[in-house]
């Protein structure tokens, strides 16, 4: 009697534990990816300004913090008294509000493309690259795209010293050698490159200086699809130096 009770009592915690997977709700990075419907599509780019709001104004009741990346539709426009600008957004099936528009580029807007290279240029770090990436998803028509991918390739590099020097100052050399596998395997798994590589940059590791370089995607695409543009001189010299370093390191 109790091996069958016990037997039903674990049928039913099994059915439960599949029926809390199935309607369990997707990672917060899922839903973000998804274009809520019902408006016109815009990504938010500036978490400074990206407070979703319960009326069109910035002192109203905070609903949510949107995240940069975050999708959102536009439903409606409102501009107040003192000369901002609010979009009543739509975030998810259950949930809008109103957020100032400065947050948000949207690829229907035609200006917008202009709006986020402005936002580029006066960021740096992770930041630019982030947004860049954003641009190049959301504008991939836009005539302004030689100019950002040259700004996402040159940040990229300035990354890939400053993980070079963060790489060599966390991983031991002593560690590395007692884990058995090969040094530079664990400086191409290094954590540091995780948030970049969820960007699509990617890196090369010379194993000579313990150094990381941008592997140059964002060139070659300035070489193959705009090599008239003006970004085109300086990113056929990088991949010139790219090209030797690796016949070298060859």
């Amino acid at each position: 009697m109790r091996s069958c009770l016990s037997k039903g009592n674990t049928l039913r915690i099994l059915a439960a534990a599949i029926l809390l997977v199935v309607i369990s709700p997707p990672p917060l990075a899922a839903q973000e990816r998804r274009i809520p419907g019902g408006g016109r599509a815009a990504v938010v780019v500036d978490e400074r300004l990206s407070a979703l709001r319960a009326a069109p104004n910035p002192a109203a009741r905070l609903e949510q913090r949107l995240s940069r990346g975050r999708y959102v539709a536009i439903i409606a426009t409102q501009r107040t008294s003192n000369g901002l600008t609010f979009y009543n957004v739509k975030v998810s099936r259950r949930r809008r509000g109103w957020i100032q528009a400065g947050a948000v580029v949207a690829p229907s807007h035609a200006a917008d493309d202009d709006r986020l290279l402005q936002l580029l240029r006066g960021s740096e770090d992770f930041d630019l690259i982030a947004r860049a990436r954003i641009f190049l998803d959301t504008f991939p028509r836009s005539p302004l795209r030689p100019a950002v991918l040259l700004l996402y390739a040159r940040e990229a590099e300035k990354a890939a010293a400053k993980l070079s020097r963060e790489a060599g100052r966390r991983l031991n050399r002593d560690e590395m050698t007692a884990g058995g596998a090969p040094e530079f395997s664990y400086f191409l798994n290094f954590v540091g490159l995780d948030r970049y590589n969820r960007q699509g940059i990617r890196f090369n590791f010379d194993p000579t200086t313990r150094t990381f370089h941008y592997q140059g995607a964002a060139w070659r695409e300035i070489v193959r699809h705009y090599p008239e543009s003006g970004e085109a001189l300086e990113a056929r010299k990088h991949l010139a130096l790219l090209k030797a370093a690796n016949g070298q390191r060859k």
